[in-house]
């Protein structure tokens, strides 16, 4: 089995396909990878609900959020708090989903990415939707895993004005 990660060499972990039960380092590369896929669905959620104090405490304090098609690039929690709520501030309405991709764990550090599309209207006007990929690093920390690094990357952006919008008022 593979240390980096948790994979025999066909793909599968070896104890629960083996017959027998799975191992505590089968059991605890399955709890990482379930770890570090909710770190980044809250990445989302706190974006999505403007929850900018649980966003930036998703990163460790040395921690850099990175996108670099639009020359942008913050490091630590105070400057990713600030900057994802100045970056919010811009959206008449912003939606995000993410959609799970690889993760290589070696210990307390792992690589990872996941696949977003995007869609929303900037207050100006102007419409924004996009399919990008999000190149991570992490480390484990007493608080759970956290990202050290956050990379951005656009594959395909339309901005075609939006027909839609937001729905009445909200209860």
């Amino acid at each position: 089995m593979s240390e980096t990660t948790g994979e025999t060499t066909n793909g599968t972990t070896g104890g629960a396909t083996g017959g027998g039960a799975p191992t505590g380092a089968e059991l605890r590369a399955l709890a990482d990878r379930v770890e570090i896929e909710a770190l980044r669905g809250e990445f989302t959620d706190a974006g999505m609900t403007r929850d900018y104090d649980r966003l930036a405490e998703l990163f460790t304090d040395d921690g850099t959020w990175r996108i670099p098609d639009a020359g942008l690039e913050f490091t630590g929690s105070k400057s990713i708090r600030a900057a994802i709520e100045r970056l919010q501030g811009n959206w008449e309405f912003f939606v995000q989903t993410i959609h799970p991709g690889a993760v290589r764990i070696d210990g307390d550090t792992a690589e990872g990415r996941s696949y977003v599309a995007e869609l929303g209207r900037l207050r100006d006007g102007g419409s924004h939707v996009n399919y990008a990929l999000y190149h991570d690093r992490y480390r484990r920390t007493a608080q759970g895993w956290r990202f050290t690094e956050r990379r951005y990357e656009v594959r395909y952006v339309d901005t075609t004005p939006l027909p839609g919008g937001v729905p009445g008022p909200r209860p």
